[in-house]
């Protein structure tokens, strides 16, 4: 089995690890923040508002994760490819790029407020402002979509040429819908209701839509690359998948639109395709499982198997199950904007997106760092430890917001009709729970960084 990078333009993706990890650590810290803020109101105000944490928190989310799917495809298509990258400059001038954009955009939401931020950056020529998910200032959307074209144009120059791949055409059909759907936060109409059903183009056709084929595309490479399953075998199952994912998840952005004053004819559409989305999430489990039951070798990276297998168990239960538990519109008259929604959006983002930018991590640093195929067994204990602290602390942050997400329903929109302040009161024992929650997340995150620095005999976990 090969030791070291195939192709040493690879190189490249290993900063890009680095920073998601870095942004990870971040992402995390201005949750707990956040979760001491919904029981303890004045903590750290006025330095960090609960919008401004909210902010950071939700953007460090989306960068991190966008610098894992970077330096997932810089270290993927090379190899799929079977050819150089085609400019590992540019893609190290990106990545500078992007890094400094991101960080300035942090460092503009704490230290102004956000009017003067937007005033600062020149909003008012192209306003774009003020959305959510979409707070970026304008200047940061150009950067962002400049970084996009650059690394999409370096992708595309190594696969033309190249060996094409399902891996790869998958993962570069997914980065294009990415960027192409990122378009429309430039789009900022003046009517409420087309305001808020072409926001959901970026925020729901990414997360739901395009993202899904790069969880499956980096899925389907993680499993060939550990289990020696067939790639043709492979290949059939990302093909059913990703049709799934695409008759699904286009026409289930119908059940973002049941209350903001579309047409009727959403209601149904909405519920049935939406209730349709676990079965591709399905289909990755049951793929996931097949592989490694079924594997023709046994990969010393018992880590990123571990990984690998969780992310489709995960996936399918946050974005799924939990998913389902409040898509059908009669449901989700009552349970929109509920706790229920959080706890479906944690489990769902750490399942799908956060878990198998971990496994590709997990296969790929060993290669980048010169450890071979896999790290010591010592650092590979710690590494499931780490995974096992995050996900089922994962759990039960998703299953304390689902029990505040019940009883906000009962009270406040179905028995007692309460005030929603009352209401927070009352389920504030659910947030402190989820607080020592997240607190253990934290911990599993800092063991999965500790991991890295674990030094054993790595030549025999290499040769196992």
């Amino acid at each position: 089995m090969q030791n070291t990078l195939k192709y040493q333009s690879q190189i490249v993706a290993k900063p890009y690890f680095i920073a998601a990890i870095g942004l990870f650590v971040g992402q995390i810290i201005f949750g707990l923040i956040m979760g001491l803020q919904y029981v303890w109101g004045d903590f750290l105000f006025p330095e960090i508002p609960f919008n401004v944490a909210r902010m950071v928190h939700t953007n460090l989310l989306i960068v991190w994760l966008l610098f894992g799917f970077m330096g997932a495809a810089y270290y993927m298509v090379p190899e799929e490819s079977q050819r150089e990258l085609h400019s590992p400059k540019l893609a190290i001038a990106l990545f500078w790029i992007f890094l400094i954009a991101g960080a300035l955009t942090i460092v503009g939401y704490l230290a102004v407020p956000y009017a003067t931020l937007a005033q600062i950056t020149g909003n008012e020529f192209l306003p774009t402002m003020g959305r959510e998910f979409l707070e970026q200032p304008t200047i940061t959307k150009i950067g962002i979509v400049i970084v996009c074209l650059g690394f999409l144009y370096n992708l595309a120059m190594t696969v033309l040429p190249g060996r094409k791949t399902v891996v790869n055409v998958v993962l570069l059909t997914g980065l294009v819908g990415l960027a192409v759907f990122f378009l429309f936060s430039f789009y900022n109409p003046a009517n409420l209701v087309k305001d808020k059903y072409f926001w959901w183009w970026v925020v729901h056709l990414w997360v739901e839509g395009v993202w899904e084929l790069i969880m499956g595309a980096i899925l389907a490479y993680v499993l060939i690359k550990t289990t020696g399953i067939d790639r043709e075998v492979v290949d059939k199952w990302l093909y059913i998948i990703i049709a799934m994912s695409f008759i699904t998840g286009i026409i289930g952005t119908g059940h973002h639109y049941f209350w903001i004053g579309t047409p009727d004819y959403w209601q149904p559409l909405g519920s049935i395709f939406s209730a349709l989305e676990p079965i591709p999430f399905f289909m990755m489990t049951l793929l996931a499982f097949g592989a490694v039951g079924k594997r023709k070798r046994d990969h010393p990276n018992k880590a990123t198997v571990l990984w690998a297998m969780g992310t489709g168990v995960m996936a399918f239960l946050g974005a799924g199950v939990w998913g389902f538990l409040h898509t059908l519109s009669p449901v989700n008259f009552y349970t929109h904007g509920t706790q229920i929604t959080a706890a479906h959006g944690h489990m769902a983002f750490y399942g799908a997106y956060v878990m198998i930018v971990i496994t590709i991590i997990s296969y790929a640093m060993p290669f980048l760092r010169g450890q071979g195929n896999a790290m010591n067994h010592r650092a590979q204990f710690t590494e499931m430890w780490s995974f096992w602290l995050m996900t089922i602390s994962m759990v039960f942050i998703t299953l304390f917001l689902t029990g505040a997400g019940i009883l906000q329903v009962w009270l406040q929109r179905f028995e007692d009709g309460l005030p929603f302040m009352v209401v927070q009161d009352k389920i504030a024992a659910f947030y402190w729970l989820r607080e020592a929650a997240g607190v253990v997340f934290m911990i599993g995150l800092i063991v999965y960084i500790i991991s890295f620095f674990i030094k054993g005999d790595q030549k025999k976990a290499a040769q196992t």
